[in-house]
């Protein structure tokens, strides 16, 4: 006969605190999305809440047709996977490399990579590097200045510490596979759980990256879609849309701008959902 299960008032407070966190954090996409489906008058009269009234898509069909959205969202993919790839890459060789205890000087390096999390150059020193190298206006100017990020170098050291078995890699080294090969061959197809974590970590930070093209971007056609967005969000050019319902309408724009910019990075998170709960929990073991 099966037990029940006990409910605690540990358990009940729990769920009252996540429900009111929930809420907290899904109103203002429910706000944002039934304000930009809505007719203008009904916004006007601040009669929408969380239901839609008198449903239109007048709103997303404008800024669709907008070609800086188009121009945007293709600088950003590309950025994204370009950003993506080129971290991975990077975070992964660093990260094996310090996860074996018979790597030279392999204490005096992660003290100075520990060390950047405290204290970096700053912004103007970047800025001159950048500028230096001749990255000012280019893709790589997007990619490069952030390609490493400290902690998910140490989530990922910590990954291949706890779960990659030295037994493994000797067993590869007998059947003649250096080190290269072993990182290949088998670290990387066993790494898929952290791989798509810090893929999805570096992912957003780039998607969302609003500095980077502040400072090292110049030419128009090269704007990612958060600068874009700010365009449309912040210039007066957009309450000329229409008339004396300018501000209304201004006021739902934003709100679809915002939605359209920001959906496609949400929709990314129930396919790597199992990988993301499954590399952070293993990646936060101690050595």
């Amino acid at each position: 006969m099966k037990s029940r299960r006990k409910i605690t008032t540990f358990t009940i407070v729990n769920v009252i605190i996540l429900l009111g966190v929930a809420l907290v954090t899904i109103y203002p996409f429910l706000h944002m999305i039934a304000v930009s489906l809505s007719g203008d008058v009904h916004v006007m009269r601040g009669d929408v809440n969380l239901i839609p009234k008198d449903l239109t898509l007048k709103n997303y069909v404008h800024v669709l047709s907008d070609s800086r959205i188009g121009t945007g969202y293709l600088n950003t993919l590309i950025y994204v996977t370009l950003g993506t790839v080129i971290s991975l890459i990077i975070t992964a060789m660093g990260a094996y490399a310090l996860s074996k205890k018979r790597m030279i000087f392999r204490k005096g390096f992660m003290l100075m990579i520990v060390f950047t999390i405290l204290f970096s150059g700053g912004m103007i020193p970047t800025f001159l590097i950048v500028k230096n190298l001749g990255l000012m206006d280019t893709v790589w100017a997007m990619v490069l200045p952030g390609a490493v990020s400290t902690w998910n170098l140490i989530i990922m050291r910590t990954f291949f510490s706890a779960t990659i078995p030295s037994e493994l890699e000797e067993s590869a080294k007998i059947d003649g596979l250096n080190d290269i090969g072993i990182f290949i061959r088998i670290v990387l197809p066993l790494s898929k759980p952290v791989l798509a974590t810090i893929g999805l970590f570096y992912a957003v930070g780039i998607w969302n990256n609003f500095m980077l093209p502040l400072l090292y971007l110049r030419d128009n056609a090269l704007y990612p879609l958060q600068i874009i967005l700010r365009n449309m969000v912040l210039v007066e050019e957009m309450a000329s849309v229409s008339g004396t319902d300018a501000v209304v309408i201004q006021e739902s724009i934003q709100y679809a701008t915002i939605l359209v910019s920001t959906l496609p990075i949400l929709l990314l998170y129930p396919f790597l959902q199992k990988y993301f709960v499954k590399g952070v929990m293993i990646g936060s073991l101690k050595d």
